[in-house]
């Protein structure tokens, strides 16, 4: 039963909340923040992973969670739950630390969170400058005007990643190729989830590190942010890097899809999929036609990298029950 704090979510609306981007921009820009506060601990704690997945957070039941942080000769990990509108600090000798997710700056965030590892015996220090956000790249520690938090939009969205993830999750299940995890990126605020070829990608002359690691490989990837003015709100989008000759241009599904030439992006807005009868599979259908169109004119060995039958559990227990001993 959900507790009372929380709305409860039984019917379809419920599942895909509206979303509308003026309504929670500010909470938004506070939010961003506050997960690259986070982030930024995490990256700086844990070991490099190829195309940097060491630094990205995980989908919950309550909202997103840190990788697990060593500490020491101990660990620990940090969840945003949004639920009860908590930041939550657990270390593996059962100490916990809790902070409530309400409107205050960025400045105090940081300054709370950095205390609070402290307490815990976690010596970090960060670059405290916001990435990827190119409009305002106050340092954490001096930025008051960042300060709002809405915590029923900061549910709606929640509930919004939990939807994509489901989407992403089963996408995923198709391929057998190398595929990231389904992770959420605290840098451009996104959910996400990436195939790849399986080739080498041509390199990127005057790219920084970070770019250098995370395409070095022909990767097409599929995700959902909140979006800008520019997206008019949050939208699910495809892109295919490098882009093969003639993807702008592909024949992709629903009809409600656009390549947008600005971010060089096929979109689908997040309305349109959260009115749909079936939004799951009205989701699912826009990212296979955009990676098809990716893969088949990018040359992709398909029948090598694709999973030819998905089986239910009921036919699975099938299979296992009538399997040779």
């Amino acid at each position: 039963m959900a507790s009372a704090s929380t709305p409860g979510v039984e019917t379809l609306q419920e599942a895909w909340p509206e979303l509308p981007l003026d309504a929670w921009k500010d909470t938004f820009a506070t939010l961003h923040r506050w997960t690259q506060v986070i982030g930024k601990v995490q990256l700086a704690l844990t070991p490099p992973a190829n195309h940097w997945w060491n630094v990205t957070f995980r989908v919950t039941a309550r909202g997103l969670r840190s990788a697990l942080m060593p500490s020491g000769f101990g660990a620990f990990e940090v969840d945003f739950d949004f639920v009860d509108h908590e930041l939550s600090f657990r270390a593996i000798n059962g100490e916990t630390r809790t902070l409530a997710l309400e409107a205050r700056s960025v400045a105090e965030f940081y300054r709370d969170v950095m205390a609070t590892l402290r307490s815990l015996g976690v010596e970090v220090s960060i670059w405290d400058v916001p990435v990827e956000i190119p409009d305002d790249t106050t340092p954490f520690s001096q930025d008051r005007h960042h300060a709002s938090y809405d915590p029923e939009y900061v549910h709606r969205w929640w509930l919004a990643l939990v939807q994509a993830h489901l989407a992403m999750t089963e996408f995923r299940a198709r391929f057998t190729g190398k595929c990231s995890p389904v992770q959420f990126f605290w840098g451009s605020f996104d959910l996400a989830v990436t195939r790849f070829s399986g080739r080498r990608a041509p390199e990127r002359p005057g790219a920084d590190l970070v770019t250098l690691e995370s395409y070095c490989e022909e990767v097409c990837s599929v995700g959902f942010w909140p979006g800008s003015d520019a997206t008019k709100g949050a939208a699910f989008y495809c892109y295919g890097a490098p882009a093969p000759e003639g993807f702008s241009a592909a024949r992709v599904r629903p009809d409600a899809a656009r390549y947008d030439t600005g971010i060089q992006e096929f979109l689908l807005s997040y309305d349109d999929v959260r009115r749909a009868s079936a939004p799951r599979a009205y989701l699912l259908d826009f990212f296979q036609s955009t990676y098809e169109a990716c893969a088949d004119l990018g040359h992709w060995d398909r029948k090598r990298l694709e999973r030819p039958l998905i089986l239910s559990e009921r036919d699975a227990h099938a299979a296992r029950e009538s399997a040779p001993p």
